[in-house]
């Protein structure tokens, strides 16, 4: 019982840790992939540096920049605008308005 329990124990972890992941990420278009790469690290680098854990991509205010991104923390009632390098990893970010 206890081989049949193991295979079935990884194949849960599995999925658990695919259905954290954005479809995105595995997309065969590396644009794709770059963006969803950025996505996920400038919402982490505004959840570590808010301490807002809910941390969103705003996707309602247009961006024409590449590599830039608005993420909201609404918890606090805050926006910011986070750069990226041509990797998706968030360079730097800055608090928009007050």
């Amino acid at each position: 019982m206890r081989y049949v329990l193991r295979p079935a124990t990884l194949l849960c972890l599995a999925t658990l840790t695919l259905a954290a992941c954005d479809p995105a990420e595995f997309d065969s278009d590396p644009d794709v992939r770059r963006d969803a790469r950025a996505n996920r690290t400038c919402i982490n680098a505004v959840a570590n540096q808010t301490g807002d854990k809910t941390a969103q991509l705003n996707t309602t205010l247009p961006i024409v920049e590449i590599n830039q991104y608005i993420i909201d923390a609404p918890a606090l009632q805050e926006s910011w605008m986070c750069r990226t390098d041509d990797e998706g990893t968030a360079t730097q970010l800055y608090k928009i308005g007050g």
